[in-house]
């Protein structure tokens, strides 16, 4: 509510804004998907399908294959849609938006919901690594836009030819400190490797470990370079992150997440990747693919922890003394606003004092008193609220004064 809420729609309105720019288009995913779409997508060695899934109670003799879940991510929806229309075959390069909540069972905290915000975009039919800097180039123009200090690090996984002798290095470093790996990793570790190197508890094992950059092929290292070569003649400010795999099985090559350490533990507000091979997996054509998700709650906390106020203070409280200043009070509320100010009518039934007080509280820039009086004369009474003074001001200038003293704010 309130000034979270505005920073909430800030960070929303901002990254439309953006990728639009880009060529982006809206797509709207549905809030319920079958169960099998998410074991497919994101693999079944995955926290979101292992522990964090809702499942949709159903009637007693429905199918198994027809389970339902509510949806845990976005990119696996986004596919399914993406297939079903046809577009892998008939248009296959397309770029989609999404927005819209996400339902995780997780342990809620400081930036973490189990009921939570995506803002993200997908990449069909583009596997050059131009497109992946290009993602990375409009974070850094979110976060110019917000005016917030980010972190931005990125790595490669290598590829189908390539990133097999890493995962085999991986198993054969975990195997040899078993004795060090906690229980997940030990169910995981078999499975899928990559996940050691983002466990939350065996950190200090994981700085160790092998890296992917030291076994990327050379069509993988061409690529990565590629992207650090776009990313700096673009001026935008990166780190590599060897550790940084992801918590999805589907991603490869490019990775990165961006992370600030304005809210806490949970530090990473942008992830993403490239993940050419789940359009296939999911029944589609042989495509490359690419995207990422921003948390919305928690760069809305960023923004906040910045200390930059998120707009919606009022350009003016508008009080009327008397019944006869009533009409005039409200025509002249419609005026401003046609205008695009923000103006709040306040209650007729109170006294001066009380709603000079209740304006404080609002944070409005103005009160605009308008007395049988000043009706008769055609004025108001124009009260500066940040600098407690107050003058008469004709009643067809208002407007103009309001706009001004907004264009004047620091705020």
């Amino acid at each position: 509510m309130g000034p979270e809420a505005r920073a909430v729609r800030r960070v929303e309105e901002c990254a439309r804004e953006i990728v639009e720019r880009h060529g982006f288009n809206e797509l709207r995913i549905p809030l319920m998907e079958r169960l099998k779409l998410y074991q497919r997508s994101s693999g079944e060695t995955s926290d979101v399908v292992q522990k964090q899934m809702y499942l949709v109670q159903q009637h007693d003799d429905a199918a198994e294959a027809d389970a339902v879940a509510l949806r845990p991510e976005g990119t696996p929806g986004v596919i399914r849609a993406y297939i079903e229309a046809g577009l892998d075959r008939s248009d296959p390069e397309q770029r989609f938006y999404y927005s819209g909540p996400m339902l995780r069972y997780e342990r809620p905290q400081k930036g973490r919901f189990r009921e939570f915000n995506q803002f993200g975009v997908e990449v069909f039919g583009r596997g050059d690594a131009a497109i992946d800097a290009e993602l990375l180039i409009m974070i850094d123009e979110l976060r110019q836009a917000l005016n917030v200090e980010l972190e931005i690090q990125i790595n490669s996984l290598g590829d189908v030819n390539c990133r097999p002798a890493f995962r085999d290095a991986l198993l054969e470093y975990g195997r040899a400190h078993w004795s060090e790996l906690c229980d997940d990793c030990h169910q995981r570790l078999d499975r899928n490797p990559l996940r050691l190197l983002d466990c939350k508890i065996d950190v200090k094992l994981a700085e160790g470990a092998p890296k992917s950059l030291d076994y990327l092929c050379e069509p993988c290292r061409v690529h990565f370079a590629t992207v650090e070569r776009l990313l700096s003649g673009a001026e935008v400010r990166y780190v590599v992150n060897p550790r940084l795999v992801r918590g999805l099985d589907y991603y490869m090559r490019t990775a990165f997440e961006v992370v600030s350490s304005a809210v806490g533990s949970q530090s990473a507000v942008v992830a993403g990747g490239r993940y050419d091979g789940l359009v296939e997996a999911l029944g589609g054509a042989a495509l490359a693919g690419t995207g990422f998700a921003i948390g919305v709650e928690r760069m809305a906390l960023v923004l906040q922890a910045s200390g930059i106020v998120a707009e919606g203070r009022p350009d003016a409280a508008l009080i009327a003394l008397g019944e006869a200043s009533l009409l005039a009070a409200s025509k002249l509320g419609a005026d401003l606003r046609r205008r695009g100010l923000r103006v709040e009518m306040l209650s007729p039934e109170r006294g001066l004092k009380a709603l000079m007080r209740r304006a404080g509280r609002l944070g409005a820039r103005a009160a605009v008193i308008i007395g049988e009086d000043e009706l008769a004369r055609g004025v108001v009474q124009l009260r500066d609220l940040d600098a407690s003074s107050q003058r008469e001001v004709a009643l067809e200038l208002v407007g103009r004064e309001l706009e001004a003293a907004r264009n004047s704010s620091p705020d």
